[in-house]
């Protein structure tokens, strides 16, 4: 092979993960989204605590759901699979980075890096619905995926009522 063989190899090896790769980063991604909300809980106001403490027990399920996935046997050999990096993958990695929201965190902010979380994620599990082979991982992003874009519209609601109106949902 030549020089420039290898290189086109080495970039389409970099275009390319495993599906077991995305169950682990995913597994992170939801971790530190659950970590995130709960730590925020007591720092929130009181009119946004019920929804904090909701989307920290929406991310633990879907922690619950990868860790369940990646214990199964079944389908061990459907997680060696290799497929395209997705267009969303770099932004998707980057929600891992944490904001720091100091010790009374506004409003506004929490909602829109909450918004901005779902976008991603709902973005990210719809790619990887489209690209993953058919079975249990493409029904999970499936899923996933519908879930991400029903909470980001819930949080737009929450984002309308509180920052435009004022008030309550």
């Amino acid at each position: 092979m030549t020089q420039n063989g290898d290189a086109r190899s080495m970039e389409s090896l970099r275009g390319k993960t495993t599906l077991r790769e995305i169950l682990e980063v995913a597994t992170g991604f939801e971790a530190a989204a659950r970590d995130f909300y709960t730590a925020l809980i007591p720092k929130v106001s009181k009119r946004i605590r019920y929804l904090v403490e909701d989307l920290a027990a929406e991310e633990q399920g879907h922690f619950d759901l990868f860790s369940a996935l990646s214990r199964r046997t079944d389908i061990a050999e459907q997680v060696k699979l290799e497929i395209e990096r997705t267009a969303s993958d770099s932004k998707f990695s980057d929600c891992l980075q944490l904001p720091d929201m100091g010790e009374q965190p506004d409003d506004q902010a929490v909602l829109q890096y909450a918004l901005g979380r779902e976008q991603a994620a709902m973005q990210h599990y719809g790619e990887l619905a489209e690209t993953a082979p058919p079975g249990p991982i493409r029904d999970l992003f499936k899923y996933l995926a519908s879930e991400e874009t029903r909470h980001k519209l819930e949080l737009e609601k929450v984002y309308y009522a509180t920052i435009y109106r004022g008030g309550g949902v």
